[in-house]
This record gives C-alpha cells, sequence and structure tokens, in this order.
C-alpha cells in the first residue's frame, strides 16, 4: 500500500481556456502634430452602446493622451449610457450633451490634452467608412463635419497620401501652371 499523497492534476478542457477572438479596431488618427481641422481622427465603432464600444477605444487613445478621464458625446447619437464605466481600473467619466455637435465624440486625458473624433455611423457600408477614416485621419486636413460625412466622401476614392490633387491622377487634371486664354469680348 503507498502511503504518499496523491494529487489531482485537474486540466481545464481546451474549450475552456480559449480566448475570444479579438475585433480590429477601427480607428484612424492623424500623425502626431499640431491640431489642424476639425477633428484628430475618425473611429468606427460596432455598435451604439458606448459602454460595450468604449473600453478598447480608451486603451487605444490612452498610449497618445495619458489616462482617460472624460469622454464626452452628442445624446442623440448613442444608446443610453451610464455616466461612468471602469476601463482598466480606472473611472472614467461620461457626459452626454445636446450641444455636442453630432457625429463627433471628445476624449479628454489629464491636464486637458483632447482628441476629437469623428464617429462614423455603424451602419455605414464598409468600404465608405474606410474611405471616411483615411480622409478624417490626412495630416492637414481641414474638412468639416459635412465634408467628411458627406455622400461624395463616402463614395470618391481618397487618396491616402498628401500629394496636391494634379499630382494625384498624373497631371491629367487640374495644372495651376498652365494658363487659359479668355476669348475677346467685342
Amino acid at each position: 500500500m503507498n502511503s504518499g499523497p496523491h494529487l489531482r492534476i485537474i486540466i481545464p478542457p481546451a474549450i475552456m481556456t480559449t480566448e475570444q477572438p479579438r475585433r480590429r479596431l477601427r480607428l484612424k488618427l492623424k500623425p502626431k502634430a499640431p491640431a489642424t481641422g476639425y477633428v484628430d481622427g475618425a473611429w468606427w465603432p460596432r455598435s451604439r452602446d458606448l459602454s460595450a464600444e468604449l473600453p478598447a477605444l480608451l486603451a487605444v487613445l490612452a498610449i497618445r493622451l495619458g489616462r482617460v478621464l472624460r469622454v464626452s458625446y452628442n445624446l442623440t447619437g448613442w444608446d443610453a449610457a451610464p455616466r461612468r464605466i471602469t476601463v482598466d481600473g480606472q473611472p472614467v467619466r461620461l457626459g452626454g450633451f445636446h450641444s455636442q455637435a453630432n457625429d463627433t465624440m471628445d476624449v479628454i486625458g489629464p491636464n486637458e490634452p483632447r482628441i476629437t473624433l469623428l464617429v462614423i455611423p455603424p451602419q455605414t457600408r464598409p468600404e465608405a467608412a474606410h474611405q471616411v477614416l483615411l480622409r478624417a485621419s490626412r495630416r492637414g486636413n481641414i474638412d468639416n463635419l459635412g465634408e467628411l460625412l458627406a455622400p461624395t466622401a463616402r463614395t470618391a476614392p481618397v487618396p491616402d497620401t498628401d500629394q496636391p490633387p494634379w499630382r494625384l491622377d498624373g497631371g491629367r487634371g487640374y495644372d495651376p501652371t498652365v494658363m487659359y486664354r479668355i476669348p475677346r469680348q467685342r
């Protein structure tokens, strides 16, 4: 008879140890530079549930801002949300306002650094949302919110470059060096 201790090793089934698949965050920010334009980038959430969508977004934005303290948003663009959420063990205040510009969100860090995001509606077609993400995050972009979300912005391709428009099409379009003759009036 064996009098030693009997150890039972319990190995959980593999199905219990698998991690949920991670979904890619649909966010694009302007490069770090002096602020220009109305927004600092764009975000395309998957739903209108702010408490479900914010933790992943705030974790990424904390890299640029530091600890995120507050988020302000337009009340009409989201489902009802709590006044506070906890992200990585830290409380974040949420403030919904009717006066906040539609389709925007302000994420505020310590000492008031702020990132203003264009929020692309969740139901937007992927191709269109991608174009808006690229356009809103271009260095030096000064388009207003209406221009960024306009139907033409959703369908026309937006090149991911800072080249002037006449260089993007191989020089076939507008060329500021060409002089046009104006017909003489009689």
